[in-house]
């Protein structure tokens, strides 16, 4: 059972205080306070996690604060839509504002590898208009002989390019809670030019102390991408880890799943689960055409594969574009086959704008028809 209270309550408040002492009498029903600043208002919800079926929600929505009371039946607790519209699908991170309305192009280095690649990267970015990014700091490999990353050691160049380029977002790979703190550090070093979104991969999806700790942070986003090997309810509920812990800015990540069915992609695309997503939890809901295709073949049309498969996400609802870029892909030390040119991404951009407006089409075509053949 949530507890929504109305905007801007403070905690420090005697009717606040006052709530938490009554709703601290319920039998076997523990309680977690979630908070979330806004530039024009601070949401707080009340979580009564435990048996409360013999609670009664309209005498509990009579208590001091509470503006609604909705009962859960769903697993995503805090993620979960239950229906209830009115809950928010949105947050704001460093001047960009990440909601399942919205969409966002990060185009970047899947590794980072020469100060003089990063800045090309994030100058392209810039004369075309973007203001996100991905840049890949610590790579987990499956061959242990394999390029690891440069880890903490490109923090700072990366970071001072960003502020320089007018970068607002990074997407990070993380892969132990060290590397938070390592990423907060240059941070705090470099004097925040940018803001970094904490990507947490397919590998790490059910690493769950990994997750906690994400969680435990409510500064930085985080990017959660789908298990390569689980179901998709095991990956959204590793999504809830996160925010159970306090973080509630995650945006889930599809980024094709492991089997030999998808050949002769590396993997097979599961972009029709980005309305699945959408519909069951308020998270924004990401696409990696890159990792789920990885190369650069065509088809008979001269379109790219990696073209085709994020134009479906896109006209799926998708929300967040995650695909790999590089200056010069012949010397990339990660991927370098599947990435894509920089004289490629106004192409790249165009069509993914082709591909939203024909997703935004196509909602006004069913709203229009609803309008005049409402459901029974």
């Amino acid at each position: 059972m949530i507890l929504i209270l109305a905007p801007n309550t403070d905690t420090e408040s005697p009717d606040f205080k006052k709530l938490l002492e009554q709703v601290s009498h319920f039998r076997n029903v523990q309680t977690r306070v979630h908070q979330e600043n806004g530039t024009r208002q601070t949401l707080t919800e009340i979580y009564l996690v435990g048996d409360t079926g013999g609670l009664d929600p309209d005498a509990i929505s009579q208590l001091p604060c509470v503006e609604r009371v909705v009962r859960i039946s769903d697993s995503y607790r805090v993620l979960g839509r239950h229906k209830d519209s009115q809950r928010t699908t949105a947050f704001e991170y460093n001047g960009i504002t990440f909601s399942q309305d919205d969409l966002h192009v990060f185009a970047g280095l899947c590794a980072v590898d020469t100060p003089a690649h990063v800045e090309e990267m994030m100058k392209a970015l810039r004369d075309n208009g973007q203001q996100c990014t991905r840049m890949g700091a610590y790579k987990p490999r499956t061959n242990p002989y394999a390029f690891q990353g440069h880890g903490k050691d490109c923090l700072p160049y990366v970071f001072e390019l960003a502020g320089k380029y007018d970068i607002k977002v990074i997407a990070m790979e993380v892969t132990h809670d060290s590397h938070i703190d390592e990423i907060n550090e240059a941070l705090e070093m470099t004097g925040h030019p940018t803001g970094v979104m904490l990507q947490i991969g397919t590998r790490n999806t059910q690493n769950f102390e990994l997750l906690k700790a994400a969680g435990r942070q409510k500064k930085l986003p985080v990017l959660l991408k789908r298990g390569f090997g689980i179901t998709l309810d095991e990956s959204l509920n590793a999504a809830e880890y996160l925010a159970s812990e306090g973080n509630r800015k995650v945006i889930f990540a599809l980024r094709g799943m492991k089997t030999n069915m998808g050949d002769p992609h590396r993997n097979f695309v599961d972009f029709s689960h980005v309305v699945s997503v959408k519909r069951m939890t308020r998270m924004p809901v990401c696409i990696d055409p890159s990792h789920s295709v990885g190369t650069r073949v065509r088809g008979p049309d001269n379109i790219m594969d990696v073209f085709h498969v994020t134009a479906q996400g896109v006209i799926a609802g998708a929300n967040m574009i995650l695909v790999d870029f590089h200056p010069h892909p012949q010397k990339a030390l990660v991927d370098g086959p599947q990435a894509l040119r920089l004289e490629e991404l106004p192409y790249f951009l165009e069509d993914v704008r082709l591909a939203r407006e024909s997703y935004l089409a196509r909602r006004k075509l069913t709203d229009d028809f609803l309008k005049a053949h409402p459901e029974p």
